[in-house]
C-alpha cells in the first residue's frame, strides 16, 4: 500500500512538473512573439530625425531663433561647449539668439546624423556638424549628441551636448 501510495504521490508530482513546464514555455513563447512584433524600425527612425536636423540647420542659416526653439522640449536641457547647462526653453531661446548675434555672416550649418539607437519613444542620436563660410569653405566642424523624446506625436529635443573637432593647423 505504501508503494501505491508513493507511486501516485510521484506520478502526481510528474504530471504537475509537466502541467508547469508546459505553461512556463508557453508564456516565455508569448513573451518572445510580443516582443518582435514591437521592434522599431530604426532605419526609418533615423531618416526622421535627420529630417529633423535639416530643418534645424534651415531655421539656424536662416537666423530664426524662435524656429530653432521649437525643435526644443519646453523642459530640455543644452549642455554647451565650455559652459553651464542651459535649462528650459526660454533659456534656450535667449542663447540661441545671442549665439545668432556671434555668427560671421554668411556662414551656414549642416547636420549630419550618424548614428540612433532607442525606440520609437526616445532616441539618442550621434551626430556630426560642419559649419562653411560664405565661400563654402568648410571653418570648423564638431559633433553632438541629442536625446529626442515623442511628445504628442512628434520628436522633440529633450537633451543635447555638442563640442567642437580641433582645428588642424
Amino acid at each position: 500500500m505504501k508503494n501505491t501510495f508513493n507511486s501516485i504521490k510521484f506520478a502526481t508530482a510528474c504530471v504537475a512538473l509537466a502541467i508547469l513546464s508546459f505553461s512556463c514555455t508557453k508564456a516565455v513563447e508569448e513573451t518572445t512573439e510580443t516582443t518582435e512584433v514591437a521592434k522599431t524600425d530604426m532605419v526609418a527612425v533615423k531618416a526622421e530625425i535627420q529630417t529633423l536636423e535639416e530643418g534645424f540647420a534651415k531655421a539656424d542659416n536662416e537666423r530664426n531663433a524662435a524656429a530653432i526653439a521649437a525643435f526644443y522640449a519646453d523642459d530640455a536641457q543644452s549642455l554647451s561647449n565650455n559652459r553651464p547647462t542651459i535649462i528650459g526653453k526660454a533659456a534656450l531661446l535667449k542663447d540661441i539668439e545671442a549665439g545668432i548675434a556671434k555668427r560671421v555672416k554668411g556662414s551656414t550649418i549642416a547636420f549630419e546624423v550618424s548614428d540612433v539607437f532607442g525606440d520609437e519613444n526616445q532616441v539618442t542620436e550621434v551626430g556630426k556638424s560642419t559649419v562653411k563660410d560664405s565661400t563654402g569653405k568648410v571653418t570648423y566642424t564638431g559633433k553632438y549628441m541629442a536625446i529626442w523624446e515623442k511628445r504628442d506625436g512628434k520628436y522633440v529635443c529633450i537633451r543635447d551636448i555638442g563640442n567642437d573637432d580641433v582645428k588642424e593647423k
